[in-house]
């Protein structure tokens, strides 16, 4: 009997690690990208400060803080669209247009951390892009859901458009099957 009590009381030590190793493992992703989004903002502070206009941001670089008031979303955008910067931040795809510039703004950033309150955003919702040169407004127009091979949706416009995209269904575990859009126009 005390055999299957020692098997037990080993299994339920096992089962508690098991339980614990996700949990601090979801803990260090969010402190993570805490003391990331905490860099960049200093950084972007920094280039006001000084109007530093940088061209062409280099991969890694924080280009703009985004925020959508309604929704609580506040988040930095950093140049480029690898996981690692996924994790921590909403991407800026290269070659298409920085805030300011005409064309399309295009965004990218996790349904799982950063953009889940998109489930939650309408037309007329207003998402505000500050970089070091100024504060750029959007006015939300539509949203949309697409296959992961409609690549229309990242092409160049005319005007100054943003284009919001993340992964569909929000709730859905493992890789999602769509990708959600959201589609805004720069206010004058």
């Amino acid at each position: 009997m005390s055999g299957l009590r020692e098997t037990a009381r080993r299994a339920s030590w096992l089962l508690l690690a098991v339980g614990i190793l996700p949990l601090a493992y979801a803990a260090y992703v969010v402190i993570d990208a805490r003391i990331y989004e905490a860099h960049v903002l200093k950084r972007l502070a920094q280039d006001r400060s000084v109007r530093v206009v940088v061209p062409e941001p280099v991969e890694g670089a924080g280009i703009a803080q985004m925020r959508i008031g309604r929704l609580g979303l506040s988040a930095v955008v950093v140049q480029g669209d690898s996981e690692a910067i996924l994790q921590r931040a909403v991407g800026h795809l290269a070659r298409t247009a920085l805030p300011g510039h005409e064309g399309n703004v295009v965004l990218a950033g996790h349904r799982d951390t950063l953009f889940r309150p998109l489930k939650d955003i309408l037309e007329g919702d207003r998402i505000t892009l500050q970089t070091p040169e100024r504060e750029f407004e959007y006015v939300v127009e539509s949203t949309s859901i697409v296959k992961p091979t409609d690549v229309d949706v990242i092409e160049p416009s005319g005007g100054h458009t943003l284009t919001l995209i993340t992964c569909f269904p929000f709730y859905y575990v493992g890789p999602a099957p769509n990708r959600f859009i959201v589609v805004a126009r720069e206010t004058e």
